[in-house]
């Protein structure tokens, strides 16, 4: 038997069903429901998140109040300090962001787009004391 708290819904979002708008987590980036937080009844939200600003001073050091988030990068790069180590994330790259992981996305790509996919839907973020200094972002052309 099937355990009904476990219920989703199927759904089905083509690329014109929704569109990418600010009011994210970060006002330099701008966001595309995927259409899945409705259909797990928020256990679960999948967006793309779109470079819409240049970066000034990055997120700054944080962590998220999230059980699962993965980002995988479909275009272009980012640049993020995960704890104390610089690490470049580009097109085809998948990143498991562990529970609790401090980090900091300090520079990215004009065309940067990412997949990121996080449990719970509704989740936080929570500014820390960063382990080091983060590299200034590079200047767009």
């Amino acid at each position: 038997m099937m355990d009904t708290s476990l219920q989703t819904k199927f759904t089905h979002v083509k690329p014109n069903d929704t569109q990418y708008v600010e009011g994210g987590l970060r006002d330099f980036f701008v966001y595309r429901d995927l259409g899945v937080a409705g259909a797990t009844n928020g256990k679960v939200i999948a967006q793309l998140v779109r470079a819409n600003a240049a970066p000034e001073a990055g997120t700054g050091w944080h962590v998220h109040e999230a059980e699962f988030h993965i980002v995988y990068m479909l275009k272009g790069w980012a640049k993020f300090m995960y704890e104390d180590k610089e690490t470049l994330v580009s097109a085809g790259d998948c990143v498991h962001q562990a529970p609790g992981i401090r980090h900091f996305l300090f520079d990215y790509s004009p065309d940067m787009e990412y997949l990121e996919v996080v449990g719970p839907a509704d989740f936080g973020s929570i500014g820390v004391k960063g382990p080091c200094a983060a590299p200034a972002p590079a200047l767009w052309a």
